[in-house]
């Protein structure tokens, strides 16, 4: 272990703990032997940081989360396995996140990530770069959420799901398919409400690719076609790097992608209950 961090005196460091420099740890603190933290990271008090956890760089990690603890899955016999973490990811308080389940397996997070207070990742997720998941959002075990995705408040996804490139999903939602890229959705189960407009834009995707996503998402949910009718008709029309991965993405989907609002519902302020849908 370097010198040069500011480590408080009652933060409990394994003799087997690697630290890089410059790191704030707090109170409290936990780094167990095996788990190895790069530079200028700050760790509040009271946070475990578990064996086969792998940190970067400049990550924040608030009071009390906990990092890279065993897997909650009745298949995980104890194997060696690994969280793995990237730079100036912001990790609020109480938020979980655990390793894989098989042996040399991983969970995975990217970069400039923000995690709010109570999140969850389960084992071997793989989260992209500058994903917002606010207040008890929660994955469950082997969910893909691509960069810049939102998850809002109290949402939850099956396990295998993907989340695609700037998809958004309102609060206390809960999908069992895939949500394709650049959609807006929502509901129990989850349905596609429209396109993130206001997402793409402040991403910085110029209007006539914005106006591709919009026609491609007319194509695959108000057009009447099935997905497969959908695509290839956005394949022969469309050829943005976008529209690409939209399809790539619809088309690597081992679940299926979830369904489109009715017309009723996505002109609604209010997400009913799907059972409800077309009744008064």
């Amino acid at each position: 272990m370097l010198p040069m961090s500011n480590i408080h005196p009652t933060a409990l460091i394994g003799n087997k703990a690697v630290l890089g420099t410059g790191n704030i740890i707090g109170p409290h603190v936990i780094v167990e032997n095996g788990a190895v933290l790069g530079n200028h990271n700050k760790i509040g008090a009271g946070a475990y940081i578990c064996a086969g956890t792998i940190l970067g760089n400049e990550n924040e990690i608030h009071m009390h989360s906990v990092i890279g603890h065993a897997p909650q899955d009745l298949a995980y016999s104890g194997a060696e396995s690994f969280t793995k973490i990237g730079d100036r990811n912001q990790i609020r308080e109480f938020v979980t996140i655990h390793r894989g389940t098989m042996a040399e397996s991983s969970t995975i997070i990217g970069n400039e990530n923000y995690l709010m207070a109570y999140c969850h990742i389960a084992h071997n997720c793989t989260v992209g770069n500058k994903v917002i998941m606010v207040n008890q959002a929660s994955l469950t075990g082997h969910i893909t959420v691509e960069d810049q995705a939102f998850l809002s408040g109290m949402t939850g996804f099956h396990q295998f799901t993907r989340i695609g490139r700037l998809a958004m999903v309102s609060a206390l939602s809960a999908a069992n398919k895939d949500i394709p890229p650049f959609m807006t959705a929502g509901g129990r189960p989850a349905v596609v409400l429209g396109v993130n407009v206001v997402g793409m834009r402040r991403a910085g995707i110029d209007s006539k690719t914005r106006d591709e996503i919009k026609q491609a998402y007319k194509w695959l949910y108000r057009s009447g076609l099935n997905v497969s009718q959908a695509l290839e008709i956005i394949k022969k029309e469309l050829a943005s790097p976008e529209i690409k991965h939209l399809i790539s993405f619809i088309e690597g989907s081992k679940r299926g992608i979830i369904d489109g609002a009715s017309e009723e519902l996505q002109n609604s302020e209010t997400l009913r209950p799907r059972k409800t849908y077309g009744t008064s």
